[in-house]
């Protein structure tokens, strides 16, 4: 029934460049991405998809243009070129444009986008899962290279173009061992410098990583107009399939939220610390592995060509070895110094997955904004305190409009649906807020209410939630003279959500800050943080 039902609703676009739409749980929007289907699109056939990400200042509708190779015309804008679908070459590819509500730099809430366009369109449409395709240009071939080396086992290949690259994504490098890479960028970019290009190409390299790198001399950042001229980028996807079952694997990951790749599943680590795992089959049943920073892991061999499930499977471990019988689990956990057989469960209350931070995560799905009701709160007082959560609820700037439609309640409009089917993020303290003061007992940290020249953000866990309270100043206090980092096109909010970790105290602005960092596994502050909180007169620690 649902094979037909997606067959239906394919047959009802015609061929060749559209706008689609998904529905976002996040904000229960109808969210757009720009749509090609072959000609003669035939839902008994499997075919290959490309997902391509839009540079800054872009949208789903230029990209879908820009990856086949169509340019603006002489003297067209950007926004001229967006009214309108040129003829696109003919190729027997499924592809699709996210919006990712526009310049957010693919992480948090866009990230989830894309992978709700892929799921769409997965659903709606007859896609070979051993062929799906990753491309981006500028801030979208940062986003490529940043999806692909999270989850590197959901793609069969990855193309970025003048990629502008997150901070901090060297350490991921070696996770595309089993994933071609191809790098564009213009020698005379001003925007984006080629030495970008230029370094991750070596870097690849050198991690063994099947890595292909093309410069084009005398040009500026515009370099996806040769990348993707005459619709060449897909040719190039052509000749690569998913390897769904190589024989090693290495992946690192800080969260439990990029756990899994290819046959690898990471069970225990400490979230925002790396972890690595290092697997490969040796002969028939034999692995070696090797560990850096993890509590445990599972191997999902069933299906690979060097496994057997009616053998025992011989595995050395970080140079232990461990035999395991005949169709048992492949699970390990430390123990002590060593490794054992089993299952690794986080200890109760420990950080886990879904529940794990920092601050920006609890915003990158759905949540609402909650600001306090109780007294002492004049009309002009709650009317304050409605405008501050209204405030960091509103993503956009004059520049930079975002797709989003966040809900803004007082603390007594919020039913137990949404208690327990949202994130919370709630303004005030346990005595301006009914929420905080619900929760107050399962919080780690609470500003005192006098200290009124203080900022506290955190994230926690309650309800099967996380929960980020801000108490006292605003967490975007004094945020444009701080440079926090992140990318200067990205608007404010979501920079800033992405600079944060667990928790951040600060004293007038985000110009000084007193502590701030990851909680330990127990959601605990570490000792050195809680000192120097501690020492203002300002928190209470739990």
């Amino acid at each position: 029934m649902l094979a037909v039902s997606a067959a239906l609703a394919a047959q009802l676009l015609a061929p060749g460049p559209q706008v689609a739409t998904f529905f976002s749980d996040a904000d229960d929007s109808d969210q757009p991405f720009g749509l090609y289907l072959p000609k003669n699109y035939d839902p008994s056939r499997k075919y290959p998809l490309v997902i391509s990400l839009h540079g800054a200042g872009s949208n789903h509708r230029l990209n879908l243009r820009r990856v086949f190779g169509r340019g603006n015309l002489l003297g067209e804008t950007d926004a001229e070129a967006t009214r309108r679908f040129p003829p696109l070459p003919e190729v027997d590819f499924i592809v699709a444009t996210p919006l990712a509500r526009g310049t957010m730099g693919y992480q948090g809430l866009a990230e989830k986008d894309v992978y709700d366009t892929l799921a769409e369109v997965k659903k709606r449409f007859s896609v070979d899962e051993d062929r799906v395709y990753l491309t981006g240009l500028s801030m979208g071939g940062g986003g490529a290279l940043r999806l692909a080396l999270t989850r590197p086992d959901v793609w069969a290949a990855v193309a970025a173009v003048c990629p502008a690259v997150p901070a901090g994504l060297e350490p991921l490098a070696p996770n595309a061992l089993n994933l071609p890479v191809r790098l564009f960028h213009g020698e005379l970019d001003p925007l984006v410098p080629v030495a970008v290009s230029r370094k991750w190409h070596r870097l690849l390299l050198d991690h063994g990583v099947h890595a292909e790198y093309i410069e084009y001399p005398g040009v500026r950042h515009n370099a996806w107009d040769r990348a993707y001229q005459d619709a060449a980028i897909f040719r190039w996807f052509a000749q690569h399939r998913r390897e769904r079952f190589p024989k090693r694997v290495r992946f690192t990951t800080e969260a439990y939220k990029y756990r899994r790749a290819y046959w690898v599943e990471i069970d225990g680590l400490t979230p925002g610390q790396p972890a690595s795992l290092d697997a490969q089959f040796t002969g028939p049943n034999q692995l070696d592995v090797r560990t850096v920073g993890l509590d445990g892991f599972t191997l999902k061999l069933e299906g690979h060509p060097s496994y057997d499930s009616s053998r025992p499977l011989e595995a050395t471990v970080d140079g232990q070895p461990l035999t395991l019988p005949a169709r048992s689990p492949a699970c390990f956990r430390k123990k002590g110094k060593g490794w054992e057989r089993g299952r690794y469960e986080p200890p109760a209350g420990a950080k886990r997955p879904g529940l794990e931070g920092p601050i920006g995560e609890a915003f990158a799905g759905r949540h609402i904004y909650v600001y306090g009701t109780m007294a002492p709160g004049s009309e002009d007082e709650i009317e304050i305190r409605r405008r501050t959560a209204a405030l960091a609820a509103d993503w956009s700037t004059p520049r930079g409009r975002l797709l989003v439609f966040f809900r803004v309640l007082a603390d007594n409009e919020v039913t137990e649906a949404d208690l327990y089917g949202s994130h919370l993020i709630l303004f005030g303290n346990r005595h301006t807020n009914l929420l905080i003061a619900r929760l107050a007992d399962q919080l780690p940290l609470e500003l005192n209410p006098g200290a009124a020249d203080y900022g506290l953000v955190f994230v926690a866990p309650a309800g099967g939630r996380l929960v980020v309270v801000n108490s006292g100043l605003p967490f975007w206090t004094g945020a444009e003279r701080a440079q926090r980092g992140g990318f200067g096109f990205v608007p404010l909010v979501p920079r800033l959500l992405d600079s944060f970790q667990d928790f951040i105290l600060f004293k007038g602005s985000l110009e000084h800050v007193i502590a701030e960092g990851r909680f330990d596994r127990s959601w605990k502050v570490p000792p050195e943080a809680a000192a120097r909180m501690l020492a203002t007169g300002a928190v209470k620690i739990r």
